[in-house]
Order: structure tokens, then C-alpha cells, then sequence
């Protein structure tokens, strides 16, 4: 078989890899898209490098848009298969890809207002909202630890990655020319700590394994010290200060995460008494799909809800769903702390937070995961004095704070220790995919260390046999 590495490929988002086995048949592992990185970004999404309508079947290894985004628009450049996923994936992915159109259509229109002003020709966004709805129908659904045969020829297994609700690690065996191969695509590997999902699952032994590495050169701080950092930054920035403490935060998997912690200092008596908004009508969603998957919860979580049936629920939380409500918050001069989407700061009703308050010393902003460095969020991570919201420049003048225990990557210590189920002696190839090719090499060394060969950093659109 070959592997073609489309995407996540030196870089982090649009993780997208097509495997071609040698009677024809065609496997897509994900279909992400590219985030982040302004213009490129939208070109990039733009095209596939391979024909829609050969690919047989595709695999989803988990909802987040950087590797479901583009679905739509495979489905409408011509793919016909069956899309497989987990259930939970599944009904996470659907909120996910309909919020994900009506931003396309909600950005293009307003881009388009400009270009006609600049006698530019008019952008169509990368689907609509009817383009998401066809998708769904090719969605197919696997349940945990069940093998699955998509054909005579090819085997599905799915374990759990820990990272976000419905994660997935995809295990296929699959038969050519007499020989039985075994291939693990990671998806991106969840957190050992104690966190509101199930740790990651060990997987079966793979002869191929393509592997994440987003955080391969860092380790992340302790829970404990994260946890009192935060409330640190609450009581510095609301209650010192008394302004607005804004965090930008992905609408599935952090946003919960955060709400989880706050939740567990509002029961213990630590939360200050002001109003904790949720301001992403995609992260109420995702959080009512939590809610019905208390299968997936973590042993910790399980044990807490005995004393606090509700852990998403607390005194002065409040979920925002309209915008005459989201345009109140940013009216309104009392302090508070703002939990918007995206995380990386790009898109959602985060910019326009971020566009009111960022230029008032006595607000904040909190990074509390992995943001693409030419993103928004990355700009504040690394101490950029100015951002660009909406085509404007806005000066940095609140407090930027970064806190990365709300990370639902694993860091290079916890990733080793997911590969570690693995005799490496046995793994012939390790691709390391979905990272920034520094930390790469970083996480190739530590790879190399741990008895892993043969370990490639494809570059983007390359192919390999195994």
C-alpha cells in the first residue's frame, strides 16, 4: 500500500492522508482543514490533490475541524462512500460541520462586501450550510473496541484516544497480495491526567503507525499547579482588576474541560461571585452532547457527580445563544470571565471579545491549549504587541496569560507512553505527522530512542510505500 500525506504534513492542521492499496481501493483518514494561516489557509482547503470521487471510503478519527472541516466539500467535489466514525464522533461532528458552513457563508459574505468595494471579484465559501446537511448522510457509525469489516480485505478498529469526546485511534488490518498488514493512524492522543474523559486505550500491535506530535518538544505543567494558576489569573483580573477575563477556548473538549474546573471551585467555595459566560452557541451544544455520553466519563468525574449531579452547572455560569446577548456582555463594565470558540482565536464571536476588550490594561486574555503560531491566538501566546481583527489593527494592551494544562494533546512524555503498548522492535515505519517540523525532530529523537527505527517526517503531498 501507499500512503499520501495531504495535510498535517510539517504542519498541524488539515490532517488528511490517503491510503492506496495495490488493487485500487482508496482509504482517507481524515479530512481536516488547514487553520490559522489567513488566505493560505482558505487555498489550501480549496484542493485535495486527489479525486473525491475515487476515494472509497474515509475514516474520521475524531470531530475537530482541523480533521473533519472539509468534508463537506469532498462530498460535494464527488465522494460517495461511507464515512466511519464513532458515535458520539458522530454526533459531535454534525453540530460541528453545520456551525463550520455558516461561518463559510457568514465570512464570505462579509469578505465579499469589501472586494465589491475594491472592484474584486466576489470568494463563494468553501460549502454551505446544505452542502454540510448532504455530508451527514454518508456518515456510518462503530462503536468502541468492535472490529468492523468494511470489505473482505479490510478490517476497522477503533480504540479510544482520550482527547475529546468520541476520539478515536484507527486499527486496520488489511490484505494484499497474500499478506496481512497492520496500520495505526493515532488521531491525536489524549491526556493521562486526571481530566473528564477515559485515558487513553493501548491499541493493537501495528507494523505502520502514523502518529501525531503536537506538543513532541514540551512537557505539560502539573494539574495542581495549573489549577491554582487559573484561579490566580480569575482573582487577578476580575476581582484586582475588575475587568474581564476572555478565554478563547475550542467549543469541544476545552470549553468543557474549563467548565468542569470551574465548577469543581464554585462547589468548593473559591470561585469569586461573578458571572461566567459561555458564549458559543457550538460549545452549548457540544456540552449537552456531553452530557449524554456519560459512558466516556473518567473515573474522577464519575466519583464527583455523586456529590455535584451537575457538572457543567453552576451559580453565575450562563450560556449565551444570542447575539443581542453576546453584544450585552461586551456593553456591560462589570467584571467577568468570557469562555468563547475558536481556541486559536480566528473565527466565532471570540474576535469580536477579544476586538472590545483587548485594548483595556485591566482586562485579560487566557491561551489555555495549542494555537497554529500565525493565528491570533498564537500572536498573544508569543507576546505580539498588536493583532489583526476584521482587517483592523488592535494595540495589546490587557494582560496575556498562557496556561496549557487545558490541552487535550498529550504531551511528548504521555504520547511515549500511549506508544508505548507497542513492541517498536515489530513497528517498521513511524510517520510523525500533525506538528510543526521543529518539534518533529524533536519528538523523531525521542522516537528513535525508544527503540522506534525507522521513523519518517513526511513532507506535504508526499507518498511512501509500506
Amino acid at each position: 500500500m501507499e500512503i499520501k500525506f495531504c495535510g498535517a504534513a510539517e504542519t498541524v492542521t488539515g490532517s488528511k492522508h490517503l491510503i492506496t492499496l495495490k488493487n485500487g481501493k482508496k482509504i482517507l483518514l481524515d479530512c481536516g482543514m488547514f487553520q490559522g494561516r489567513g488566505k493560505e489557509s482558505y487555498e489550501l482547503n480549496q484542493t485535495f490533490h486527489f479525486d473525491p470521487n475515487e476515494v472509497d471510503c474515509m475514516i474520521l478519527s475524531h470531530a475537530h475541524i482541523d480533521h473533519s472541516g472539509n468534508i463537506p466539500r469532498l462530498v460535494k467535489q464527488g465522494f460517495k462512500g461511507k464515512i466511519y466514525c464513532t458515535p458520539a464522533t458522530r454526533d459531535l461532528v454534525e453540530i460541528m460541520l453545520f456551525d463550520s458552513a455558516f461561518i463559510q457563508e457568514t465570512e464570505a459574505s462579509n469578505f465579499n462586501k469589501y472586494r465589491l468595494k475594491e472592484g474584486e471579484k466576489p470568494i463563494k465559501p468553501l460549502y454551505t450550510i446544505q452542502d454540510a446537511e448532504i455530508s451527514f448522510t454518508h456518515l456510518t457509525t462503530v462503536a468502541y473496541n468492535t472490529p468492523f469489516k468494511i470489505s473482505d480485505d479490510i478490517e476497522l478498529l477503533f480504540t479510544d484516544a482520550g482527547h475529546i469526546l468520541g476520539s478515536a485511534a484507527v486499527n486496520l488490518t488489511i490484505k494484499e497480495e497474500g499478506k496481512t498488514r497492520h496500520l495505526c493512524f493515532t488521531g491525536d492522543i489524549g491526556r493521562f491526567v486526571n481530566r473528564l474523559l477515559k485515558q487513553p486505550a493501548p491499541f493493537p500491535q501495528a507494523d505502520t503507525i502514523i502518529c501525531e506530535s503536537t506538543y513532541g518538544d514540551r512537557l505539560h505543567e502539573s494539574a495542581d499547579d495549573t489549577k491554582e494558576k487559573l484561579l490566580q489569573v480569575v482573582h487577578e483580573t476580575c476581582v484586582v482588576n475588575k475587568g474581564k477575563l476572555i478565554i478563547p477556548a475550542f467549543s469541544i473538549g476545552k470549553t468543557q474541560e474549563l467548565i468542569y474546573v470551574l465548577n469543581q471551585f464554585e462547589f468548593a467555595g473559591k470561585l469569586p461571585p461573578i458571572k461566567v459566560y459561555v458564549d458559543s452557541p457550538l460549545a452549548i451544544n457540544a456540552t449537552d452532547i456531553m452530557r449524554n455520553h456519560s459512558e466516556s466519563y473518567s473515573n474522577e468525574v464519575n466519583e464527583y457527580i455523586k456529590k455535584d449531579p451537575s457538572p457543567f452547572g453552576f451559580n453565575g455560569l450562563e450560556y449565551v445563544r444570542k447575539v443581542e446577548d453576546s453584544k450585552a456582555i461586551n456593553l456591560s463594565k462589570e467584571p467577568c470571565i468570557i469562555i468563547s470558540a475558536s481556541g486559536m482565536a480566528e473565527a466565532g464571536r471570540v474576535k469580536h471579545h477579544l476586538a472590545n476588550n483587548i485594548e483595556n490594561p485591566n482586562n485579560a486574555v487566557l491561551i489555555i491549549g495549542y494555537c497554529e503560531p500565525s493565528s491570533n491566538g498564537g500572536k498573544l501566546a508569543r507576546g505580539d504587541k498588536s493583532i489583526s481583527i476584521f482587517g483592523k489593527k488592535f494595540d495589546v494592551k490587557a494582560k496575556v496569560h498562557v496556561i496549557d494544562f487545558f490541552s487535550a494533546h498529550g504531551d511528548y512524555n504521555e504520547m511515549l507512553k500511549y506508544l508505548s503498548c507497542q513492541d517498536a522492535i515489530k513497528v517498521e515505519t513511524l510517520f510523525v505527522v500533525h506538528g510543526n517540523k521543529e518539534v518533529m525532530l524533536s519528538f523523531k529523537v525521542k522516537l528513535q530512542e525508544k527503540g522506534f527505527d525507522n521513523v519518517i517526517i513526511p513532507q506535504f503531498l508526499s507518498s511512501h510505500s509500506c
